[in-house]
Order: C-alpha cells, then structure tokens, then sequence
C-alpha cells in the first residue's frame, strides 16, 4: 500500500487520515478554525464524519498507486477476493465464489457472481442507475489493461511479472498497441461468470495478490466514451458497496450506500454516508475531533502523552500496527554510499531501540530486516540481520577507509516533512559510534510528492541525495511484496543496487511453489541483504504503530481492518441518536 502517500507503499493510513509528527503547540477545539457541517437532503443520514489530510490521486483502479485513492476504490469496486475485514492476512470471496488452480500451477479459474450490477450514481438527482450485472469479460479487460504501458501505472510492473503476456504488452511501445495487442495477455473470460489466468510460473504468492485493486473489474464501454475522464463523479461506473457523490479537492469528499449492492455481500456495518472533510492539520483534526465534529482522530505527537495520562480517553484510545516499515535508502550509486562498507557500517551504528523510544514515543517495533511478521515468509523480528552493533561498525567503517570517520566527505541526507528528526538522530549515532563530524550531513526535509522526484532513479547521480527516508507498507501478504517489490535490483530499483547472488534467490523464491521452501528461501534472502555480508541498499528502521482515538458511539474494526488495499466502510457502525447528541442534535 505506503501504496500511497507513501506510494505502495503502500503506507496504510488508517481510517484515512495520515498521523504525522507535528510541532508543539497544536490548537484544541476551544481555538479550531474548522467547522464541519452536515448536508441535509431530507432525514440525516447515518453519517461516519472523517478529515484527510491528503488528496485522492486517482479513482481508477489500474492507475491508482497511493494508499488514499486504493482505500476509496476498495469501497467502489469488488476484486475478484477480499482479505477479511476481521483476520489479517485471511482471504475470502468476493466477485468469486470459488477458484481452481492446474496441477502445475500455471492456471486458476475463477467462478464469478452473476449478480453484482454496474451502477452509475446521479449526485444531482441523488438517483442510482443500475446499468449491466458485471462480467468475467469486465475482469479481463481490467486485467490486460493493468498490462498497459500507456497508463503509466506504477503497479503495472507488478502483473507484468506474473501475468503471461502482460510483460509483452507492457514492453510494447505505445505507438504500436492497438486494441487487438490485448489479446497477448492471456487471460480469458470463457463465459460470463467464468475467468482463466494463465500464470508466467506458478507464483507461490499469486492468490495473495488477487484482491489486489489492479485485478479489479472496470466498465470498459465507459471507459471507451469518457476516456480519461470516466472517473469523474456523475460519470463513474462503479459496481461496490459504496458510490461517490461529491469530490471537491482541497475541500472534502462524500460517499453514499451503493442501493443495488448485493445483500450477501454486504458487511455487518450500518454507515449510509461518509463524509471526509480535507484537513490538513493532525492538530486541528484533533481539536475537530474533542469537539465531536469527527469520530475519529490521530493523535498528534504534541499531545500524545497527555492524552495517554488522560482518563478520559482510557476508551477511546488504541493503539494499531499497520505493518508499514521505515527506512533510510542508499544510493548505491553515488559516493561514499556505493562502498557496501559505509553502508554497513551505518546501519550498525543505529541503535533502532533507543529510536523508537526517543523518537517515535515508542510507537513502533524495531527492525532489523524489511519484511515485517504477519507475512508469509517474514523471518522472527531479530534473528535475521545485524542491528545495532558498534563494534561491526567501526569495522566496516575502518575497511571502508575511514577509520574514526577520518577523511569522510560530506553527505546529503533527504527525508519528508516531519521526520527531520529521524536524520537528527542517525547523525548523533555517527558521531557518537563513529566519530563523525555532525557538520558533513545536510539534511533536508521536502514534502513528500517532491522527495520522490528527488531519488528518483532516472535522475543523474549528482541531483540525488545519498539517503532518504521512505516507508513501505503491505500491498499483499507475502514476502515477495517486500523483497522484491521494493529490493530487486531488476525492478523499481530507486536505490540503484547493482545485481548480485541475492538478486537470483528473489527470483527463485518468487517462482518456488512449495511454502516450507519459499519460507527457507525468505529467511536467506534478508540475511543476505541485512546479515553481516549482506549489501544493505537499506537501514531498516522500524515498523509502525500508531494511536488512534474512536469516538464511543463509532464501531470500526480497526486493529484488524485495511492492513491491504484498504479499509471496508460498509463494516462500520454509528449510534447515530448518541452521535448526533454530542453533536448538539
């Protein structure tokens, strides 16, 4: 997912608001200059009131790469599985009731419902229109089109690698593709509730990826009339539990009840309406939220511990693991970062627990490797991997040729908004481990859409900065989404790694189908990355956990809910005769 603000990455932002460190001296309800109003039609909805601090990107779910459109699309469109609202990492059915997989592993057959109709909401007339049932032909085309390069989709090199055929039509230059060039990826609706995929090998972690967004259905006469503006609201065609009825960027977002959803389908919550003011301040969500204008809030660093020592909020408050993991990136390819010694070395010097405390306010789990538990595959936090280790890091800095940190240029540091501190505290840890002047790390903090411009790979190695600070949160539920999606040295790449032994086992493990393997694979793959020879393209750091305040009249599983793809509104509940009290009726 940090899919994302943080692109995949993923980084999952629960309940759509992004908690971000913030400065001291955030603003109560008493000073709010926010006030959220409700849109009467005739009787109030059964209304869940959110802030954003983050503009959708996209509606289209081949296109869509950042975690606040996927969490929209979630609710707009089925995928042809569901990962269960209730137990991580469970898969379900949704479009498809049942699949079969080939004796070799190379085709799965999907089984679809016959009754999950496209609907095109009326935001004028509040009026739905149910236009066709869905189709595995739907499925197909969203499919082949996810293998279009002309889309410039970041996660299209995702089905590229998997798919057979896609990576053909993803290579293909956009001059030469016309409509019959969809016909190279082999996926083939045989009738209307039937779908084949054929696979490139048989991918151990294929079934994780299918309730992924890019996999999803879309209308492909809409798309034909309307182009690239078929998304837009009044014009969408959309067939989940939700449909959208007002989008005004920088202003707010409304979504109502889908009325032609299928009852079997839908989740156990009673939300008819959610309405997402844009807010980009956690503080002034926070105040917003003490004064019972949203049913939910973050909790901004500034007031975390007096929230925690607040008996007040004792029932209000919980604390969520999104599996989101933080790092600092190298650029293998500019000095002194290219010499795997400097980058060890680093990385040893990080005392990741003393960060999480200091830093983070212990929210957070150190790491010591990228793939976090909860995935198939992950390794036990702190058996794989060299942590923190002063000793192996004057080593490493001494084989580098700067012993005592002597002679050691002068390096750039880049990291997003409010996380400065993060730069702060690996300089002290050279200085202190190493014995490096604080003076030769500039760091710079840019706003996130500009820092990925920043490291992009394609920029020559001068416009680059040494290390950045990014996360990574979990698109599917398997190793691979980490070890490869993000490290393959063949892949996004932006660390430009060169290939090397490690590249070849990523490989192997992705293209393994049995589970006991893949899992031995997994362990070496970050042992050779992260152990004591390993080639470090990364310091992990942490993976995160955050608080969030629900307010007692808002049943949401949010311990469990939107760790993939996004969170399920329609498993949301309001009491909505408390709600509307507190909100003074």
């Amino acid at each position: 997912m940090f899919k994302n603000a943080f692109r995949a990455f993923s980084f999952a932002i629960i309940l759509t608001m992004v908690v971000a460190a913030l400065p001291s001296g955030m603003t109560f309800a008493s000073s709010a200059d926010v006030t959220l109003t409700t849109t009467l039609r005739q009787a109030e909805p059964i209304t869940n009131y959110l802030t954003a601090s983050s503009q959708i990107s996209t509606l289209d779910p081949q296109r869509a790469d950042d975690v606040v459109s996927i969490n929209v699309i979630e609710n707009l469109f089925l995928g042809l599985t569901n990962y269960d609202p209730m137990t991580p990492g469970a898969i379900v059915p949704e479009l498809a009731t049942s699949w079969d997989v080939s004796d070799d592993g190379l085709v799965w057959t999907f089984h679809l419902r016959d009754d999950v109709p496209w609907v095109r909401w009326n935001p004028d007339t509040d009026e739905a229109e149910m236009l066709r049932n869905v189709t595995a032909a739907d499925v197909e085309y969203g499919i082949k089109r996810a293998c279009d390069p002309r889309l410039a989709a970041y996660y299209s090199n995702m089905a590229k690698q998997v798919v057979e055929g896609c990576d053909v039509l993803f290579d293909m230059a956009a001059e030469d593709i016309t409509p019959e060039s969809y016909d190279v990826v082999n996926v083939k609706a045989l009738d209307d509730t039937t779908l084949e995929i054929h696979l490139q090998f048989a991918a151990g972690y294929f079934f994780s990826q299918t309730p992924m967004w890019i996999y999803r259905p879309v209308p492909r006469e809409v798309i034909e009339e309307y182009g690239d503006n078929w998304t837009d609201v009044g014009t969408i065609v959309t067939n989940g539990p939700f449909v959208i009825d007002e989008l005004v960027r920088g202003v707010r977002r409304v979504y109502v009840r889908n009325p032609y959803y299928p009852e079997a389908l839908a989740g156990p919550g009673n939300v008819e309406r959610i309405i997402i003011t844009v807010v980009e301040d956690a503080g002034t969500t926070f105040a917003l939220y003490q004064d019972n204008q949203v049913d939910a809030s973050g909790v901004p660093t500034a007031e975390l511990q007096s929230v925690l020592e607040d008996p007040n909020y004792s029932d209000q408050l919980k604390q969520v693991a999104d599996l989101a993991v933080f790092y600092f990136g190298f650029a293998a390819n500019k000095a002194p970062t290219d010499n795997v010694n400097v980058r060890r070395a680093f990385s040893a010097a990080v005392d990741r627990q003393a960060f999480v405390q200091e830093v983070r306010q212990n929210r957070g789990v150190p790491m010591i490797h990228f793939t976090p538990p909860g995935m198939f595959g992950a390794p036990p936090i702190n058996e794989v991997g060299v942590g923190y280790n002063p000793d192996y890091a004057r080593a490493q800095m001494a084989e580098a040729g700067y012993e005592n940190c002597a002679g050691f240029p002068n390096l750039e540091i880049v990291t997003y908004t409010g996380a400065g501190t993060w730069a702060e505290f690996l300089s002290a840890s050279l200085e202190r481990e190493l014995g490096c002047d604080p003076n030769l790390f500039t760091i710079e903090q840019q706003e996130f859409s500009v820092l990925l411009e920043t490291v992009d790979k394609n920029n020559p190695p001068e416009d680059r900065p040494n290390m950045w600070t990014l996360g990574w949160g979990p698109d599917y539920a398997d190793a691979n989404n980490w070890v490869n999606e993000v490290l393959y040295c063949e892949g996004q790449n932006d660390f430009m790694r060169p290939c090397s032994e490690v590249d070849d086992l990523i490989i192997e493990a992705a293209q393994e189908s049995d589970p006991e393997r893949r899992i031995e694979l997994y362990s070496r793959i970050e042992d050779m990355l992260f152990g004591e020879e390993g080639v470090f393209p990364i310091i992990p750091l942490f993976m995160r956990i955050d608080y969030v305040l629900i307010k007692p009249w808002y049943d949401v599983p949010v311990e469990t809910d939107g760790l993939f793809g996004g969170a399920h509104w329609d498993w949301r509940s309001i009491d909505q005769e408390m709600q509307l009290a507190a909100r003074g009726g």
